[in-house]
């Protein structure tokens, strides 16, 4: 029984276009998106560049021509007088002490609410969740009279816990675990639960191991976030040893009219963690995003 073959196509014929254009739009498509991630970046990069290279020039250089990016001396002396003043260390000590503790007590709390919604099975479970989710569209300013009456009540002001504990809930937290949560297999917990395992243990033994890059990733954002956040603890600490970096620093500029290379190399320390930070754990950024199914 003879078999049927495709035809060979005939001498001279054109090859179908239809491919060779779609290669064609899509290497455009790349070519544009890439020439605007590169200007997205120089948009971002350029102040960064201009604050370190002032940070490094003369007092009477930047009098002189303060457009300049080039220095004929450069010099640390913005830094050593910055540093000599005494106070920045206790600024960066202190937004390290209350960056930290707001991190590990929102991954904590966070965490173990968005474990209860995605695993516990109880009446309204759904509309708490939507109410939790309710909070974003609360602007946080609203908030701070009440929290700072409370604060003050309390004796609680100029302290490390005056900073730290309104800044503990964090609605975006809740949301990202329990995105997270919902995607480990249910039979785990159930095995477990057959097994006579607590909730706690479960949730301690076998959901947080594997929620790592959902753990990475909301560490991070909590601890810049609190790191940069500058009207709350503005409010709530007045005493300047103790005193947050942003806020340490804008009261120092007003307080003394800082030098234009003084007022960059704050800028400069100050962003400093940041960057570090970003550099060294952007990967898990990426990954905790995209484990959450936030696209």
């Amino acid at each position: 029984m003879a078999t049927l073959s495709p035809a060979a196509p005939r001498t001279g014929e054109a090859a179908p276009s239809k491919p060779r254009h779609r290669a064609d739009s899509e290497q455009l498509f790349n070519r544009v998106t890439l020439g605007v991630l590169i200007a997205l970046a120089l948009l971002w990069l350029v102040p960064i560049a201009w604050a370190v290279a002032t940070s490094l020039r003369p007092t009477n250089d930047i009098a002189t021509n303060p457009t300049s990016w080039l220095a004929d001396n450069p010099t640390l002396s913005s830094y050593q007088e910055l540093l000599a003043a005494g106070r920045i260390q206790y600024w960066y000590l202190n937004s390290f002490i209350t960056s930290t503790l707001t991190t590990l007590l929102a991954v904590c709390t966070t965490s173990l609410a968005a474990f209860a919604l995605s695993r516990l099975k109880f009446r309204y479970r759904r509309p708490v969740f939507l109410i939790i989710l309710a909070g974003v569209m609360i602007p946080p300013q609203l908030l701070m009279i009440p929290q700072f009456l409370t604060l003050q009540a309390t004796g609680m002001l100029n302290t490390y816990w005056a900073v730290i504990l309104p800044q503990v809930p964090n609605v975006v937290s809740v949301f990202v675990f329990k995105q997270f949560f919902d995607g480990i297999p249910v039979e785990l917990t159930d095995a477990a639960r057959a097994d006579g395992a607590t909730w706690l243990r479960i949730y301690w033994q076998i959901v947080m191991p594997l929620s790592r890059p959902a753990i990475s990733a909301v560490t991070i954002f909590v601890f810049v976030w609190s790191w940069n956040n500058f009207l709350w603890p503005l409010l709530a600490v007045t005493d300047p040893q103790m005193m947050t970096l942003p806020v340490g620093l804008n009261s120092v500029q007003d307080a003394f009219g800082l030098p234009q290379g003084q007022l960059m190399a704050s800028a400069v320390l100050g962003a400093l963690p940041l960057l570090t930070v970003f550099l060294f754990f952007q990967r898990r950024i990426v990954e905790g995003i995209a484990g959450t199914g936030i696209k």
